[in-house]
Formats: structure tokens, C-alpha cells, sequence
């Protein structure tokens, strides 16, 4: 079967850098309701489109295919006294909201002299990034998954 609009395509993937290090990968096989529901990457979707089980993808995605360019405005310092006290580390983060109330996830980069640094930008932001798929397996997608716009069952969504 291909993929095609509403099936569903279960895969292995990696996920490396421009420099060839591997930033991410499935450790076991992930699904994904294949139709323009924002599940994958719009360039990896619009690749794998006429695809089957066996075949091998590879796109580069440059920061506007993925996580956006770096944006300087995402990063603040704040006072160290508007975050819980105990355990306040570089790595943790919060949510925040923008100024039109999107959430926004921020990590911690520093801490010193009573400041923090905060950072909303996605780590691999800014980064062109090399995603390879194998595709192990195509479905049809059953009413309920198109009606939520997302798989549900082994690999995919549980409700």
C-alpha cells in the first residue's frame, strides 16, 4: 500500500545535525496519521507521500522546515527571586507565555549573580537538520483516527 491521504505510516527514524551527529532517533517504530494534520514535519510529509513499506527517506530540513530560525528575542534574563528557590538548575524548564498568550517552553542556560537566563527557543532551532525514515509499515486509517486527527493504539496516541 502507498501512503497516501489518511493512512497511517509507522516508520524507525534518525534525526542528525549538520554536522552528522545523531540529535534523536526511534528506538522502536512511530506512527503517524499521514493527511496534512501536522503530525511530521510538512517536508517530510510531503516526501514520504506515495511511499511503501521498505523504502528508505531522507530529507534536509532547513530551519524553516523545522524548528524555526533562532530567535534573540526568546532569550531574558530574570531575577533568580521569580523562580522556586530549592533546586534551580541550568537545564530545568518552565513554561511562559508570549505576549499573545502561546506557551512557550523556556530552559534555563544560566544562572549567576543572582540572574537567570532563559531560552524559548527549540535547542535544534536555527540548526539544518538531516531526518532518514524507514518505513515499516502502511495502513489505512480507521474513521475514529481521521475524526481526531492523530493515530491511536501501538506507536501512536492512547487515549
Amino acid at each position: 500500500m502507498q501512503i497516501s491521504m489518511n493512512t497511517v505510516v509507522t516508520m524507525t527514524y534518525e534525526l542528525k545535525n549538520s554536522k552528522g551527529e545523531l540529535l534523536e532517533e526511534s528506538k522502536e517504530p512511530v506512527a503517524y496519521l499521514h493527511g496534512g494534520y501536522d503530525n511530521i514535519f510538512p517536508k517530510v510529509e510531503e516526501i514520504m507521500h506515495g511511499k511503501t513499506v521498505g523504502d528508505v527517506v531522507e530529507v534536509t530540513l532547513e530551519p524553516v522546515d523545522a524548528f524555526g530560525d533562532y530567535d534573540e528575542e526568546l532569550v531574558q534574563i530574570e531575577p533568580a527571586s521569580a523562580f522556586p528557590a530549592e533546586n534551580l538548575k541550568e537545564g530545568m524548564q518552565f513554561e511562559g507565555e508570549d505576549e499573545t498568550g502561546e506557551i512557550i517552553l523556556y530552559t534555563v542556560t544560566n544562572i549567576a549573580d543572582g540572574k537567570v537566563i532563559v531560552d524559548g527557543n527549540h535547542p535544534w532551532a536555527g540548526e539544518r537538520l538531516l531526518f532518514t525514515a524507514k518505513i515499516t509499515d502502511v495502513r489505512k486509517a480507521k474513521t475514529e483516527e481521521v475524526d481526531h486527527k492523530h493515530v491511536h493504539g501501538a506507536g501512536g496516541h492512547h487515549h
